[in-house]
């Protein structure tokens, strides 16, 4: 039994719940709330950022990269053709990549300021910087947007699956990264269908199913957060 700690709309933490859910592997989350900055989370994480996997018998694992490689060393080769991080290096070179685009870029462009602004936001104490969100921050990151759902249809139109031909933590990243902003009603899917009908597909996995029970009260779900036929 693993523990994450991890916040519900931390789009780095939906990608290892993912990931967790696709090797169906048990794992207990617990919420953290960084900006909290406790001092026993800081022991484990002196980064003093979601997430962090927890299990007996070895240090604790922070960030979604660290953890990604852990859970594909430790469980990768149990799963054959499923394995979502590729054996062959071009094919790995690639998968990478797009988790970094994803879970770096994507993060700092747009799912970051739309999460924080719209959701951290309103629980951080106004002298840590809570308050009312930030109209310009939002509207930069809905611009941001719309170049990376285009990037992701290009990709969906050319492969099977954004890496290449099956699933793999591209897509798990990819998909948690939107599904965070997605609940917000922030992705304009109109704009791409390719892109819409793959995370359609990503979307109706089981392994998703736990992150579209998730509701946060006083901030209900887009229309199109948890219907498979959006």
């Amino acid at each position: 039994m693993f523990t994450l700690l991890h916040h519900p709309f931390c789009p780095q933490s939906r990608f290892i719940r993912l990931i967790l859910g696709e090797h169906g592997l048990d794992v207990r989350p617990v919420e953290e709330r960084v900006w909290e900055r406790r001092e026993a989370f800081l022991r484990l994480n002196p980064a003093g950022t979601t997430p962090v996997l927890i299990a007996e018998g070895i240090p604790a694992v922070p960030g979604a990269a660290i953890i990604a490689d852990y859970l594909d060393e430790t469980y990768g080769e149990r799963v054959g053709e499923r394995r979502l991080l590729p054996t062959s290096m071009p094919e790995r070179i690639e998968v990478r990549r797009l988790m970094a685009w994803f879970n770096e870029k994507f993060f700092e462009e747009v799912s970051s300021p739309l999460v924080t602004e719209r959701i951290y936001k309103r629980f951080m104490a106004e002298e840590i910087g809570g308050g009312p969100p930030e109209t310009d921050v939002i509207r930069a990151a809905r611009t941001n947007v719309r170049y990376h759902l285009a990037y992701i249809g290009w990709l969906a139109r050319t492969r099977n699956y954004l890496a290449g031909d099956r699933l793999t933590y591209a897509d798990l990243a990819a998909a948690a990264h939107l599904s965070a902003i997605d609940y917000l009603g922030d992705v304009p899917w109109a704009e791409d269908e390719a892109a819409k009908a793959w995370y359609a597909r990503i979307k109706s996995r089981p392994s998703f199913r736990p992150l579209l029970s998730e509701w946060l009260a006083g901030v209900p779900a887009s229309r199109t957060y948890v219907d498979l036929d959006f």
